[in-house]
């Protein structure tokens, strides 16, 4: 990989915000930047070569940081969202019931064996993409707290359970994985509160300040790549060490500095270059071979908005519903580590994405529409 590798890289990144630009259409930035990998990549122009083992690395830093940044999203410390979590749990629960019967069912179909993994698909929510359109719709109350908890709940469950079911005959050495990694997650987390309550926190991050040492980024990211170099020793995927520190960061609760050093040193640069790098590695030409895969890739995106639609029983709005569909961590999970592991079909991971466009394009007419009825005079 050379400087001007690098240089393109980051270039086709900013085809995201270009596309997101009008705020009317809400297209997620990651659209455009997985469109333009997909342009130079594997199934275009053949300009970008993903398996370059230092882009590779690189990909994989930035998307241990993306799982950061969607952990700490996670409203863990809000009491509102506290008091709706058992409606929101109950959602999840059902909606999951619901996904496991959709993905055996499409799996039977499709005859890729995969049925727990479209499960967890179906069933995951994206708190990185749900809560930002619920905060820029404006949209409040009760069914919007309920949204919330019940996001965050699919999301954490979802995030667990995929290195479970991507790989079903070492499903044993990922659960003692995943246990370690939340092992690791928790202490961390014991023992950045008790930094805060001593008062040892708040001391440093003056001096910090004040002597632009910028400590507590130099330490959020020491301790996001050792849980990070904890799952790759215990074969479990970076993204749970990357959530699952976010989770602890936002369980103390996370600085403004740093959130917002993070947010730059993420979006700016490992966020494009992951999401660039992806859609490199994607082979859309895989569709011309099986073109039923890509009535797979809309199976599943709109198995996902159904299921989570059904809720409507249970006096969930529809939009609402919808809304709380839109996925991508886990997708993009899914298509890296079955892409690593060799386990998804010629194909597969291209259907997977598509999949979760699909969602993402249900979350985006959904929050719209949720925003003009909250506006109408009741």
């Amino acid at each position: 990989m050379t400087f001007s590798t690098l240089a393109l890289v980051l270039a086709l990144g900013l085809a995201g915000p270009l596309l997101s630009w009008r705020m009317s259409w809400h297209i997620p930035i990651i659209v455009g930047e997985l469109l333009a990998g997909v342009l130079l990549g594997t199934t275009g122009f053949g300009v970008l070569h993903p398996g370059d083992p230092t882009l590779t690395f690189l990909a994989d830093m930035g998307f241990a940081l993306v799982m950061f940044v969607a952990g700490t999203h996670v409203p863990v410390r809000d009491p509102a969202v506290r008091s709706a979590l058992a409606v929101g749990a109950l959602r999840a629960v059902l909606v999951g019931l619901c996904a496991a019967a959709a993905g055996f069912t499409l799996a039977d179909w499709f005859g890729t064996g995969h049925g727990a993994i479209y499960a967890v698909l179906i069933a995951s929510s994206s708190a990185a993409l749900a809560l930002p359109l619920i905060d820029a719709q404006g949209l409040q109350g009760q069914s919007a707290l309920e949204l919330t908890a019940q996001v965050a709940l699919a999301d954490t469950a979802c995030i667990v359970g995929l290195p479970l079911v991507i790989d079903i005959a070492d499903a044993g050495r990922a659960m003692l994985g995943a246990l370690a990694v939340a092992a690791a997650a928790a202490v961390l987390f014991f023992a950045l509160r008790q930094l805060e309550r001593s008062g040892l926190r708040r001391r440093a991050h003056e001096v910090s300040e004040n002597r632009k040492f910028a400590l507590e980024l130099r330490v959020s990211l020491i301790l996001l790549f050792a849980l990070a170099a904890l799952a790759a020793d215990t074969h479990v995927s970076i993204m749970l060490a990357g959530f699952a520190t976010g989770l602890a960061v936002a369980g103390v609760g996370e600085p403004r500095r740093v959130a917002r050093q993070l947010f730059a040193i993420t979006e700016g640069f490992f966020s494009p270059l992951f999401f660039v790098w992806l859609g490199a590695q994607l082979n859309l030409r895989e569709f011309a071979e099986r073109p039923r895969l890509i009535l797979l890739g809309l199976g599943l995106g709109l198995a996902a908005v159904l299921a989570h639609m059904l809720m409507r029983l249970l006096g969930q709005p529809i939009t609402y519903g919808a809304l709380a569909a839109a996925q991508i961590g886990v997708p993009v999970a899914a298509v890296t580590v079955g892409t690593q592991l060799h386990v998804l079909v010629r194909g597969e991971a291209a259907a997977l994405m598509l999949g979760a466009l699909v969602t993402i394009a249900g979350a985006a007419i959904a929050s719209a529409l949720a925003a003009r009825a909250a506006q109408r005079p009741h």
